[in-house]
């Protein structure tokens, strides 16, 4: 399940709206001969990858996947007919399928003799590859990645509005790594007008790749000139004058964006996290002071201590000079889906 698990994160930002799923197929004697994540929408499912890659060697075996087998007929047939033609005995699956259109796979299996194993891994799965898609599911909109550079004591510029550059090559590199893994990148004006960001997914060499997510520009006042590099043809630009977070998310919504990565400033940064929609934070720290400028983050309408908005630490990694820490808020910050744990 954690390779299934992974193969499912390495295909983040190219399955909207369909899930990010992974798949491996174990032989008769637990041997792995098949794996595969899902396809762009209108290619194969993760299984049916998987079972062409192992062949005649999938019978009497096991599937393993992230998500429940489908049991509809959408742009590709139900996942779990190709898994009884191929003779699988056995269905380890992560998560239930939660939407009644594509629910039924397990027990069409179960009917036809296999064994359905639900639920293994399932919190590890929920909060990977597969979370942005539930949100969807479950909220009606995208999940947000609020991804941030500061300096150690909280600065993402010096006092006269320099900011190029707070860290190092590494974790600039990993920024470009996170934009490919979303559907839309997005930012206010204010930040357009200062940096004048191209916003583009770029390679070890620079150079822009081919797969590019959506430029999302929120710009109520029309303040972004016709110039500026979010613009040019390099990628898609959508121009939002959504009146607060939630209707810019309904917008992107409606365009199939599921994960969001959310580089604004730090006046757009606190509207999303006042309103509870932040799922995830990226915040790339670099081990220098500023002791002035512009905060990480703007008002937050708190006044006290015990109104603090509370974050728990996932995972911290080094990038060269440069320390990244990745956190998920808890229920404080807003959200059902963070008041249990889950995701």
């Amino acid at each position: 399940m954690a390779r299934a698990r992974a193969l499912g994160e390495s295909v983040l930002g190219t399955t909207s709206p369909n899930p990010a799923v992974g798949a491996v197929i174990l032989s008769a004697d637990g041997a792995p001969v098949g794996e595969g994540a899902t396809a762009p929408p209108g290619g194969p499912h993760a299984e049916i990858t998987a079972l062409a890659q192992a062949g005649e060697r999938a019978r009497g075996g096991t599937a393993v996947v992230t998500l429940e087998p489908c049991a509809h007929t959408g742009r590709t047939g139900p996942c779990a007919d190709a898994l009884l033609a191929a003779g699988i005995a056995r269905v380890v699956v992560a998560v239930p399928e939660p939407t009644e259109l594509a629910g039924g796979g397990a027990e069409r299996l179960r009917d036809a003799g296999v064994e359905v194993v639900l639920g293994v891994d399932r919190a590890a799965a929920e909060a990977g590859a597969m979370a942005a898609w539930l949100t969807g599911v479950r909220e009606q909109r995208p999940y947000v990645v609020w991804k941030v550079a500061a300096t150690l004591d909280g600065r993402v510029a010096a006092a006269d509005g320099t900011s190029r550059w707070i860290t190092g090559e590494q974790a600039r590199a990993a920024v470009h790594r996170l934009r490919a893994t979303c559907d839309a990148v997005v930012v206010g004006s204010g930040t357009a007008l200062a940096d004048d960001p191209q916003l583009t997914v770029r390679d070890d060499d620079g150079r822009n790749v081919a797969r590019q997510p959506l430029r999302v520009v929120v710009d109520r006042r029309d303040r972004v000139p016709a110039n500026a590099r979010v613009l040019d043809d390099a990628a898609p630009t959508h121009v939002s004058r959504a009146a607060d977070p939630a209707a810019l998310l309904a917008e992107l919504f409606d365009r199939d964006v599921r994960r969001v990565l959310l580089e604004g400033g730090p006046t757009l940064a606190a509207a999303f996290l006042r309103e509870g929609l932040v799922d995830e934070a990226v915040v790339h720290l670099a081990p220098t002071l500023l002791g002035a400028g512009p905060a990480l983050i703007g008002d937050l309408g708190i006044s006290t201590i015990t109104g603090a908005l509370s974050l728990s630490i996932v995972d911290v990694t080094p990038l060269g000079r440069d320390v990244q820490i990745r956190l998920r808020p808890t229920r404080h910050t807003g959200g059902h889906q963070h008041a249990d744990g889950g995701s």
